[in-house]
């Protein structure tokens, strides 16, 4: 189903969509740079215009602001799958020791982009037009290319020649377009601005480098061979999307997916992509996916750890993690669960659909029959982590407690530091309201406190709330700080930081992490009031 002609597109394009435009079309012009002659040699003077921290910090913020204006789509299971698809993926590229962050966007446009500091965000829609993995890798793969051939810092650097203020014009495009959409009285107005500075950033995307384009389609298909997807897969998602735009010529929605505006699609680029696949194939000795010395960086004969993860293909997850992904992009439970209805009437629904229409109705509040739904589903599929958890939600929320709680620690028995069960189970806990389930819930959540889910914010939420019923204020109030600065918010975790120090029962430690944190978000808090970014909310206060 392409997003085009989706009939739940997120509501209230002004609010959501002009900031979101304007953020992402910035983001992209990075990665699609205009046509210059005589660029840089790669790691030159584009390695100097920022340096690899100042890189991350800078995608760092952009991920954070985002979050603030709630175009992220968190959900433990499905960034744990981006994650793998994208990290399977820089593991095969030529700078495998490179950091990259992947996320969702909620938006059901067709979109991707490559940013500063390796974060590559994708949109929803994209994934709900891709009807296998592989497709979805291969617009990974390209996106990783544009970072490790430092595409998007030769951008950076014509965009510091232009002297465009690269944190300023990426975080205010959204914080100027959702002010002023706040206000009814300056709609006209915000509309007008937003036309003229879309149409400047437009044409900025559109005088792309062809040069680049090619180069990272290159990089990208190669890559996407060694991690063991299929090379064809690119020309194929192309395919697709060509046919998106034929498709929706003379309706009322007719525009060029923003994906398709940084990245042309022409029969002669889905042709050199089908040809790049094939000599790839063709190759004497080329295995796909299999031999960590398709990587010319890793020495001969070495076979990289986990492979059977690398194994040629997808992950088997595709299809659980697109229909997840069409009800949390829909505006409403009630909404998915009619798009099924639809589906249902055109033909049988599979085990994937069935899936997410079973998730829909259990955001509903129908658990009961999202609970009948799954299990017989599990079933199916034995002991499958998606339907697992899926199902002891539907029965902890259809009153059947007992049941859930036994489900969920055989769960965490076998894989206790897994973010999803152990961040889907604590949320049932707090959902209970009680001093001994928030007890319990800390239990659940501590082994994740080693797994880098320090830097995830419904973690911190999580934690928080469960600590509060737990009885433990000064961890619940680090982790609501915490939260707050991962969401785009770091003022207000500064203050509540501030005003949890002045507690008087701190012991020594607390006082230490609480003043450690504050001496790291100050930096960020004084940069963005030195572009003029303030906190509103606590300006009004």
């Amino acid at each position: 189903m392409l997003p085009a002609s989706a009939p739940f597109v997120r509501s209230d394009p002004l609010r959501r969509s002009l900031p979101l435009a304007a953020a992402l079309a910035f983001a992209a012009a990075l990665s699609a740079p205009a046509q210059e002659p005589r660029l840089p040699d790669i790691g030159s003077s584009a390695g100097e215009v920022l340096p690899p921290a100042r890189q991350a910090e800078y995608g760092a913020m952009l991920l954070s602001q985002l979050r603030h204006y709630d175009y992220v789509l968190e959900d433990p299971l499905l960034e744990d799958w981006l994650q793998g698809v994208g990290q399977r993926l820089a593991a095969s590229s030529d700078q495998p020791r490179r950091d990259f962050t992947f996320f969702l966007l909620k938006e059901r446009e067709i979109n991707a982009f490559a940013t500063l500091g390796g974060y590559i965000g994708m949109n929803a829609g994209l994934i709900l037009a891709a009807e296998r993995e592989d497709q979805v890798a291969s617009v990974l793969a390209h996106e990783i290319a544009h970072v490790t051939q430092d595409h998007v810092l030769r951008a950076v650097e014509r965009a510091q020649r232009e002297r465009i203020p690269i944190l300023l014009a990426t975080i205010a495009a959204i914080a100027v377009a959702q002010g002023a959409a706040s206000e009814n009285s300056q709609d006209d107005a915000a509309l007008a601005a937003a036309a003229i500075g879309q149409g400047l950033m437009v044409q900025r995307q559109i005088d792309y480098t062809r040069s680049n384009e090619a180069e990272a389609d290159r990089i990208g298909i190669q890559n996407l061979a060694r991690a063991g997807y299929d090379p064809h897969a690119a020309a194929e998602f192309f395919s697709t999307l060509q046919a998106a735009v034929r498709v929706n010529r003379g309706g009322e929605r007719e525009r060029v997916p923003d994906y398709l505006q940084t990245h042309p699609v022409t029969t002669l680029r889905i042709s050199e992509a089908r040809e790049r696949a094939a000599r790839l194939q063709g190759q004497s000795g080329f295995s796909v996916g299999t031999n960590a010395s398709d990587n010319p960086l890793l020495p001969s004969g070495l076979r990289l750890p986990g492979s059977a993860a690398l194994a040629r293909g997808g992950s088997g997850q595709f299809g659980w993690a697109r229909e997840r992904l069409r009800v949390l992009s829909a505006n409403t439970p009630a909404q998915a669960i009619r798009e099924y209805e639809a589906m249902r009437e055109k033909g049988p629904l599979d085990d994937a659909r069935r899936y997410g229409l079973a998730v829909a109705r259990l955001r509903a509040g129908q658990a009961g029959a999202a609970a009948e739904d799954l299990a017989a589903l599990l079933a199916r599929h034995p002991g499958d982590l998606w339907l697992t958890l899926a199902l002891a939600e539907a029965e902890a929320r259809a009153g059947r407690s007992e049941a859930a709680d036994r489900r969920f620690e055989t769960l965490l028995a076998r894989m206790p530091d897994n973010r999803a069960a152990a961040l889907t189970y604590a949320q049932v806990l707090a959902e209970r309201g009680n001093a001994e389930a928030g007890r319990r819930a800390q239990t659940v959540l501590r082994p994740l406190a080693t797994t880098g889910a320090a830097q995830d914010p419904l973690y911190q939420r999580t934690l928080a709330r469960v600590s509060e019923l737990a009885g433990d204020p000064v961890r619940a109030g680090e982790a609501w700080a915490e939260a707050e600065f991962l969401n785009g918010r770091p003022e207000r975790a500064l203050v509540q930081l501030e005003t949890l120090k002045k507690r008087q029962d701190l012991d020594y430690y607390a006082r230490a992490r609480i003043e450690a944190r504050i001496a790291a978000i100050t930096p960020t808090v004084l940069e963005l009031r030195r572009q003029g970014i303030r906190d509103e909310e606590l300006r009004r206060r």
